[in-house]
């Protein structure tokens, strides 16, 4: 079964930078796609970006494209997702999940992932 663990949130003031990563465990995961996405209270949990298999392919929500980029190191089983230009609508929880079945797009729904980590909070301030 695979685990996983997000890591790097935090409080931050808009413009500034902020580096998430997600370590898997229990399981390869270096050919499956991996996708961060947020979630604010009471609003639907939301796709942020996502990455293929080796790396190759990565896709951006339109509010977050120019700022973040998402990443990933197989050998370490992690994903990354450095955040730049931080604005206080980014404060959110942000969740690591993984994409057990292979899919030529990225998908950008929340139900297409199988596995989820815990949430790592990132609060932006004005």
């Amino acid at each position: 079964q695979v685990q996983l663990v997000e890591s790097g949130g935090g409080l931050v003031q808009a413009g500034d930078s902020l580096r998430l990563s997600c370590v898997a465990s229990g399981g390869p995961v270096s050919t499956y796609t991996m996708g961060w996405f947020r979630q604010t209270p009471g609003k639907e949990r939301e796709f942020v970006a996502g990455i293929n298999w080796n790396g190759g392919r990565t896709d951006y929500a339109d509010a977050v494209k120019g700022r973040f980029t998402i990443s990933r190191d197989n050998s370490k089983s992690s994903v990354a997702l450095q955040m730049n230009s931080l604005k206080p609508e980014d404060t959110a929880v942000y969740y690591c999940a993984l994409r057990w079945r292979l899919s030529v797009t990225i998908p950008t729904m929340s139900n297409e992932y199988q596995y989820w980590g815990q949430g790592t909070q990132v609060t932006v301030s004005s």
